[in-house]
């Protein structure tokens, strides 16, 4: 039997990836964080501020590749803390199950998704947070708002590469 060493499977050379995502669909992880009272009504929807690579800054969801040999609950957890921050206490459950799947395409109008550099497959999940959230690394800021807000066109403007489908799905699957 072969000795596998993991400690660095999970990244590969800027190269590498590069060469990945022209030839395969790379597995992802989208989040919607929420704020739910004691009910388990969702009272708020965390919208990040990041500057994207072209530049602008836009509204985003949470989103982040899934490593080899990592689960997805700790891809979820992983993207959760990076944008969240360590305090942020999400809840996931032990087996998470997405509310839906999206495929971004490189080629623009194959579905409501976008992603210029690949064909990647996102598993979508929402996450009810209890903790301190505080943007970490390229997130500038969070935003928490209503459902009612973040129906709002303006609101769903702000989000790039079909980010706003997503959350107006998020919000259907919840109900409010």
């Amino acid at each position: 039997m072969t000795d596998v060493n993991f400690t660095d499977a999970g990244w590969l050379s800027r190269e590498d990836m590069d060469a990945a995502r022209e030839r395969l669909p790379i597995l992802y992880v989208d989040a919607v964080p929420v704020r739910v009272d004691d009910h388990g009504v969702v009272t708020a929807v965390g919208l990040l501020l990041r500057i994207g690579e072209d530049g602008q800054v836009k509204r985003a969801l949470i989103s982040g590749r899934v490593l080899y040999h990592e689960r997805v609950r700790s891809a979820l957890l992983r993207h959760l803390e990076k944008d969240l921050g360590p305090l942020a206490l999400p809840r996931v459950p032990a087996a998470p199950q997405p509310f839906t799947i999206a495929e971004y395409f490189p080629t623009p109008g194959v579905t409501p998704f976008h992603d210029p550099r690949q064909h990647a497959v996102s598993l979508a999940y929402v996450v009810p947070v209890e903790g301190d959230c505080a943007p970490q690394q390229d997130a500038l800021e969070l935003t928490w708002v209503s459902p009612e807000e973040a129906r709002r066109p303006e609101v769903l403007a702000e989000l790039a590469n079909g980010q706003s489908t997503l959350l107006l799905q998020a919000l259907a699957h919840l109900g409010v």
